[in-house]
């Protein structure tokens, strides 16, 4: 990596190299700044070996940079998905307030000038510097002396910006601005990390036909919701409405048929656009899941029996309505047959809530599918239940 260092009184840059020397010297003995050095890279490693934790790794690199160099101020910036800006992820010596919610283009400001280029930038001295020392001026608010500016890089692209104001850089050997260097390896690394481990756990509650939530998901979900809500139930120290969430069963009608006419792939295809509708019936307050074959799950938090149930029944005719892979030039229509239990009267454990909607489920199939049957665990004799449950 070569390192854009501005000469003093501006004009053209030049570029700092580690210099091969030719000659063989003796080995200097190690003093105490490197070893210092070789500590906090011992430090950093392990903590890359030992955690998975981004932030708390991120926050270990900082506050060994902020040890060694001392910047009155520095940041930490990262691209957003689409890497179209940079927003801030930490930051110290500058009023967080103001960073929340600013937004860099790639070559705006300083960090974006670095983000655009893909070049370290190292300012020792603004006010020998005519292009920034013309920043410096129109930003006086960052009482700007001295720049170091690096991007945290793999090995396709910029994932990040270091941004160190007013360290002593004069007094900086270039040992120590190659030491910069490696902290920002060592960030990259983390990010990189970060990256497998975020996709790795997408994956593995995913479904990967319908892009739903996975059953494995949907129990570890119920046991979250069920931990939080079954105490304050039990206190009734809250309101209905928190008291409550509820489970919704669905099984699509004669799929089968599906498979057997258009063939495993369009069955495949049609579950996708099926996991689709429920999303998008849903939206984000609740969870939709593909329990196994052609049965779906859906969490509807914080809803008791009759808002469950209303937006269940809305479910239902949403689905009778549509016309499935017209796209293809198939137009299926689809029904379902849907049962819905609501925590805690229908179910006080995970495993007795799964079975009463299940149950539920398989009771609109013996009633003659394409309905919805609901729970009531006050009056259970009231509604028809199968006489096979694959929960009990």
């Amino acid at each position: 990596m070569q390192i854009e260092r501005r000469r003093a009184g501006g004009g053209t840059p030049y570029i700092m190299k580690n210099r091969r020397k030719s000659d063989r010297k003796q080995l200097a003995p190690i003093d105490a700044r490197q070893m210092d050095s070789l500590r906090v890279f011992h430090e950093v490693a392990r903590g890359l070996t030992s955690s998975l934790d981004l932030d708390s790794l991120l926050r270990t690199i900082m506050s060994k940079m902020e040890e060694f160099f001392g910047p009155e101020h520095w940041s930490l910036l990262m691209f957003n998905e689409d890497r179209t800006e940079l927003f801030y992820v930490l930051s110290a010596g500058l009023d967080e307030s103001l960073l929340k919610d600013l937004r860099l283009q790639p070559g705006e400001g300083i960090a974006g000038y670095v983000a655009a280029t893909g070049n370290p930038l190292v300012v020792p001295d603004i006010s020998a510097d005519a292009d920034w020392s013309r920043y410096a001026a129109a930003h006086p608010e960052l009482n700007l002396r001295s720049i170091a500016c690096l991007p945290i890089r793999n090995e396709r692209e910029t994932l990040g910006i270091l941004q160190l104001n007013n360290s002593e850089l004069d007094l900086l050997p270039e040992a120590s601005i190659a030491f910069l260097r490696v902290l920002c390896d060592y960030a990259a690394i983390a990010l990189e990390n970060s990256r497998h481990v975020k996709l790795i756990q997408h994956l593995s509650i995913t479904d990967d036909c319908t892009g739903l939530f996975n059953a494995r998901h949907l129990y570890t979900l119920l046991e979250q919701e069920i931990r939080q809500l079954a105490p304050r139930y039990m206190a009734r120290v809250v309101t209905i409405k928190q008291r409550h969430f509820s489970l919704l069963f669905l099984d699509l009608d004669r799929f089968k048929s599906v498979n057997d006419t258009h063939g495993h792939l369009v069955g495949s295809r049609l579950l996708a656009e099926v996991g689709n509708l429920l999303k998008r019936t849903l939206g984000p307050s609740h969870a939709a899941f593909r329990y196994g074959g052609d049965e779906f799950v859906a969490l509807l938090r914080g809803l008791d029996k009759p808002a469950a149930t209303e937006l269940s029944q809305r479910i239902l005719e949403t689905l009778r309505e549509a016309r499935f892979l017209e796209g293809e030039g198939l137009s299926l229509s689809l029904t379902g047959s849907l049962g819905l239990a609501t925590f805690p009267q229908d179910g006080a454990t995970l495993h007795d809530l799964i079975r009463s909607s299940d149950t539920m489920m398989y009771a609109a199939k013996e009633a003659g599918r394409n309905r919805l049957v609901v729970a009531n665990g006050e009056t259970p004799a009231a509604h028809p239940v199968p006489n096979v449950s694959r929960h009990s």
